[in-house]
């Protein structure tokens, strides 16, 4: 114990220099159904519908894939169609 009754971890002269990162917002992500106009989401287009799932056979959520709210909904009824279909896994491989 030191003099002024707590621990000193410090005992040197030595500072500490703090490092401050600036939190830059994060960039938008574009909804890849409206960027390329699609019209419909098919559960056949296996191809795409495999880009919205993860390994274990989740629907990635929506603030992670960046795919807007209405082709969202769309999106997960499709992948329930297909996995039904058995052209996806219930569960990853």
């Amino acid at each position: 114990m030191s003099a002024n009754g707590g621990n000193n971890n410090n005992a040197g002269a030595e500072e500490k220099v703090v490092k401050r990162f600036v939190r830059r917002a994060p960039k938008r992500k574009v909804c890849a159904f409206c960027a390329e106009k699609v019209k419909d989401i098919d559960y056949k287009d296996i191809a795409r519908l495999r880009k919205f799932i993860t390994e274990k056979g989740k629907i990635i959520p929506r603030r992670m894939s960046g795919v807007c709210a209405a082709h969202q909904r769309i999106l997960a009824v499709q992948v329930k169609r297909a996995r039904i279909v058995a052209l996806l896994p219930f569960k990853g491989e």
